[in-house]
C-alpha cells in the first residue's frame, strides 16, 4: 500500500490510505466498504455449502487456519514490521471478534436455523456496531444519522422476522452474541485502520489466531471427519479467503476513508443481498416484501451517508 501522508507521533506513524481526502477520497472509501459488504454477504451461504462436509468447529478452524496462511504469506513476502505493543491489545480484539468469534457463533447457529433467520444479526450489526465506535473513538454522529439507521435496522429486522415466520429459534443466542462480538471487532479493526493499512489489520489478527486455529483444526478434523464435495470446498475456501481475509481488507480500508459510523450503514443492505444469494445458491424462497424492504433500506443508506456527525 502506498503511503499518501505521514506524521511522526511519538514512536507512531499515522498512516492516511490513499485518496482518502476530498470527494473522491469518499467515493472511494465508499466504494470499498461496499465490496467488503457484497464479500460478507456471501458468507452466510458459503458457511451452509461448508457444513455440508464440515462439522461446525472444523470448519471454523480450518477456515481461520488457511485465512491465516494467506495473509501470514503477505506479510512475509512484503517484510511488513510486527506491530507496535501499543497496538497489540487492539489487534486481540479483532482476532477474538471477527477471526474467532463471529464465525464461530454463526456457524453453531446455521447448523439449525436459515441464511434467511440469521440474517436479522447483520440487519442489527450497524446499529451496534455504530454504538460501540460512539462509546470507543468518541463519535457523535447527528440526529438524522441515529434516525435513519434506527429506521433502516428496524426495516431489515421487520423483513427477516418474517421471512423466518415470525418465530425465535435457539441460534438466537449464537446470533446475538455473534452480533456483539463482531461490532466490537469492527469498531477496533476499523479505529486500527487509520494508523495502518487495513490489509495488515485484518492479516495480524489471523496470525495472532494461528497458534489457536492450526491445532484446533487439527484436533476438530478428527473428531469431525471432511466429506469433501464441490460446495463444501467452495464454502470453505471463499469464507477462508474472500469473507475473513480479502473481504476484511476493503472494508478495513473503507472505514478508515470514511469512519466507522457511515460505513457501518452500508450494512443495511447486507441482510437482503444474503437472501438474494440463499435464493441464487440454496434454493430458498423470498417473500415479494424484498423489494420494498429494499427500497426503505436504500433511503436509509443514502439518508446515513449525508448525515454529518
Amino acid at each position: 500500500m502506498r503511503v499518501q501522508s505521514s506524521a511522526i507521533q511519538g514512536s507512531e506513524i499515522a498512516v492516511t490510505a490513499p485518496g482518502t481526502d476530498g470527494p473522491d477520497g469518499h467515493r472511494s472509501g465508499t466504494l470499498q466498504a461496499a465490496l467488503g459488504v457484497t464479500a460478507f454477504s456471501l458468507t452466510f451461504p458459503a458457511t451452509a455449502w461448508g457444513l455440508e462436509g464440515f462439522g461446525p468447529w472444523s470448519l471454523v478452524a480450518v477456515r481461520s487456519a488457511l485465512a491465516a496462511v494467506v495473509a501470514g504469506g503477505c506479510l512475509l513476502a512484503l517484510r511488513v514490521p510486527v506491530p507496535t505493543r501499543r497496538h497489540r491489545a487492539g489487534l486481540a480484539v479483532v482476532a477474538a471478534g471477527v477471526v474467532l468469534g463471529f464465525p464461530l457463533l454463526t456457524t453453531l447457529a446455521l447448523r439449525t436455523s436459515t441464511t434467511a433467520h440469521a440474517a436479522v444479526v447483520v440487519g442489527l450489526l450497524p446499529l451496534t456496531t455504530a454504538l460501540f465506535s460512539a462509546l470507543r473513538t468518541g463519535a457523535r454522529p447527528s440526529r438524522l444519522f441515529w434516525g435513519a439507521a434506527l429506521a433502516g435496522a428496524a426495516a431489515v429486522i421487520a423483513f427477516t422476522v418474517q421471512q423466518s415466520g415470525g418465530a425465535l429459534t435457539s441460534a438466537d443466542a449464537y446470533l446475538f452474541g455473534a452480533l456483539l462480538i463482531c461490532a466490537a471487532g469492527y469498531t477496533e479493526g476499523g479505529r486500527l485502520a487509520r494508523v495502518m493499512p487495513g490489509w495488515q489489520v485484518i492479516g495480524w489478527a489471523l496470525v495472532l489466531c494461528l497458534p489457536l486455529s492450526l491445532p484446533g483444526a487439527l484436533v476438530a478434523l478428527s473428531y469431525e471427519p471432511a466429506r469433501l464435495s464441490a460446495h463444501s470446498v467452495t464454502g470453505l475456501l471463499w469464507v477462508a479467503v474472500g469473507s475473513q481475509f480479502l473481504g476484511l481488507v476493503v472494508w478495513y480500508r473503507g472505514m478508515a476513508a470514511i469512519g466507522i459510523p457511515k460505513a457501518s450503514q452500508l450494512q443495511l443492505a447486507q441482510p437482503l443481498l444474503t437472501l438474494v444469494w440463499s435464493v441464487l445458491l440454496l434454493g430458498e424462497r423470498l417473500t415479494p416484501a424484498a423489494p420494498l424492504t429494499a427500497a426503505a433500506v436504500l433511503v436509509c443508506i443514502a439518508l446515513t451517508q449525508r448525515a454529518r456527525g
